[in-house]
């Protein structure tokens, strides 16, 4: 296999049989041409095994399970609804007013894993120093990654529990995040700064997020609506002017028609939450 490979069985093949106890605790997988290897499972396996997943990243080997047939878990409700916008300077700010900063993993880590490539560039070819550095390299980017999925997981966790409708923007990332470079007969402007701005976007994982949330709200019964984001947060609550004017900075909100002011990010949420309730009765 490669450096990260991904092999899939289905579960009426012999080449792949998942094997445990009635407890879950002893549990074997067995492989074609392996034999049985013991497994670490973090959970007891619900439902009925369909696939089993084998994947490698860098020097970890996992097993990953698709279960048909797996019984929900419904939460009390709680009757609260909440709105959330996505941002850069916070990761996500909720119509409540509750704000949850953004961890910016990446950027954190980005000396050293600028670093371990620089190191990399510099061994040679097919040696052993360059196959360890590589290594290295791969353990960093999994170590984001890893931290950028634990936060995703526990911010969703949070809104589910609390809250039995979440509303939130449809956000179409890959046209947020594309290149303003341009081309040499129209080349783009402010270059340098959307090209930090991308790289922000990324590094939040808006869309890493956004899959987990919807999973978790699905496996516990709650509603979760995406709305168009366009104008959410040049729109006043209060009156509902609509206007570029509006949006005085990066986070203050100031209604040019009837003077109301607040943040700009709960002004957002609070007009996101809106419109999830009117699709909703819609």
């Amino acid at each position: 296999m490669g450096w990260f490979d991904t092999v899939e069985w289905p579960k009426d093949r012999d080449g792949c049989r998942w094997n445990s106890t009635p407890d879950g605790g002893q549990v074997r997988v067995y492989l074609q041409g392996v034999g049985h290897v013991r497994v670490h499972a973090h959970r007891k396996v619900d439902g009925v095994v369909k696939t089993i997943s084998v994947k490698r990243e860098g020097r970890r080997w996992f097993v990953v399970l698709s279960c048909d047939e797996v019984p929900a878990l419904n939460l009390a409700e709680t009757g609260a609804v909440v709105g959330i916008d996505m941002g850069v300077a916070s990761f996500l700010t909720a119509s409540d007013g509750t704000q949850i900063p953004n961890p910016r993993h990446g950027h954190r880590n980005a000396e050293r894993l600028a670093a371990a490539q620089h190191d990399l560039a510099r061994k040679r070819r097919g040696s052993n120093r360059r196959r360890k550095t590589r290594e290295r390299v791969a353990a960093l980017h999994g170590k984001v990654r890893r931290q950028r999925l634990d936060h995703a997981h526990k911010t969703a966790l949070w809104l589910v529990r609390h809250h039995d409708v979440i509303a939130h923007e449809a956000l179409q990332i890959s046209n947020m995040t594309r290149s303003a470079s341009g081309t040499l007969e129209a080349p783009g402007t402010n270059v340098a700064q959307k090209s930090g701005l991308n790289r922000s976007i990324l590094d939040a994982g808006w869309g890493v997020f956004l899959n987990v949330l919807a999973s978790k709200a699905e496996s516990a019964g709650r509603v979760i609506v995406a709305v168009n984001p366009a104008n959410t947060s040049r729109t006043c609550p209060s009156c509902g002017h609509c206007a570029k004017d509006n949006r005085v900075t990066q986070a203050g909100f100031v209604c040019v028609a009837c003077g109301f002011a607040g943040h700009a990010d709960v002004v957002g949420a609070t007009n996101i939450l809106r419109a999830g309730l009117a699709l909703l009765r819609a």
